[in-house]
């Protein structure tokens, strides 16, 4: 269950597991075009059998690229990328207000065994380049499973306030659009994943803004037969406050018009960072060939401590 580390410098570190051969995913860190609002993600993430399960600059939305933190309304920014939503007049091209998220350093990138990690220090800015804040972020492989065609990783994001005011996190919901609260860690799938299934810890139901420690994505692949399941999971110590906001967060989640999932940070209100304080969150992210029902995901997850 080795697991092999390639780092092609100011680009990208690819982790594979040498075993199958597959290239788990790359993490991209080289910045990328200013409208898409440049920052690190991770693509292309693939299943032990090499299925793909993350979909990258999409037509419909080119900012979109595999999994990223984002930030779709921060202090009158977008660190999210492309339009920007104002509330009575829909999604405008407002380059001015498009920021972006810069790789520092490397505190860490190394594999061994059945783990890998990348730590690393990154940087917060508005379109004019101040800087608003600073981020130390670790992505570590926590779980290689063959016998069950899984793997998981966790991402881990601890974000510090460095301007003198708040940082006010929001997203189109909280800026008057409805069911569109996407901000924080997003995943876009690929194309072929459009109407997957889609279910949560409890049960089914209306899944846009449900609360829940968890959420399958389950979709079929295009180009090889078979399907994957993707399973975002909370850390039980992430904190969101407020009157609507309480642990755990509200989904985003959308299956049509395309694959789209996000633990949101401000669903129904904006989440305020004081200047000074660190906003810490922490999610497991599992990948396994094969379509997982509720109770497989389950038995999976209970034997899995963070």
């Amino acid at each position: 269950m080795t697991l092999a580390l390639t780092h092609a410098h100011g680009d990208r570190i690819t982790v594979a597991h040498e075993a199958t051969g597959t290239e788990l995913f790359a993490y991209v860190y080289r910045p990328e075009a200013a409208w898409e609002a440049p920052k690190p993600y991770l693509h292309p993430i693939r299943t032990l059998s090499g299925g793909p399960v993350t979909g990258y600059r999409p037509n419909d939305h080119r900012w979109h690229k595999g999994l990223q933190l984002t930030a779709s309304h921060l202090s009158g920014q977008n660190l999210w990328g492309g339009n920007t939503y104002v509330h009575g007049e829909g999604y405008l091209p407002l380059p001015e207000q498009v920021g972006s998220m810069a790789h520092t350093a490397f505190e860490e990138v190394a594999a061994a065994g059945d783990r890998a990690v990348i730590a690393e220090r990154l940087t917060w800015h508005p379109h004019d380049g101040a800087l608003w804040a600073e981020e130390e972020r670790r992505i570590e492989v926590c779980d290689v499973d063959p016998a069950s065609g899984s793997w998981s990783f966790t991402w881990t994001s601890a974000v510090t306030n460095r301007r003198a005011e708040p940082l006010r996190f929001g997203s189109p919901t909280t800026h008057g659009r409805p069911a569109a609260g996407y901000t924080g860690l997003f995943w876009r799938g690929p194309r072929a994943f459009r109407d997957g299934a889609v279910f949560t810890a409890d049960g089914g139901g209306e899944l846009m803004g449900a609360q829940s420690p968890w959420l399958a994505y389950v979709g079929e692949h295009d180009g090889r037969d078979g399907h994957a399941t993707v399973v975002f999971e909370h850390a039980p110590a992430n904190d969101h406050g407020g009157e609507k906001g309480t642990h755990p967060a509200h989904w985003f989640v959308r299956s049509d018009p395309f694959a789209a999932v996000a633990p949101s940070w401000a669903f129904h209100e904006e989440l305020v960072l004081a200047p000074g304080d660190t906003l810490a969150r922490s999610y497991r992210v599992h990948v396994a060939d094969g379509a997982w029902d509720r109770d497989r995901v389950a038995a999976h997850l209970a034997g899995r401590a963070w």
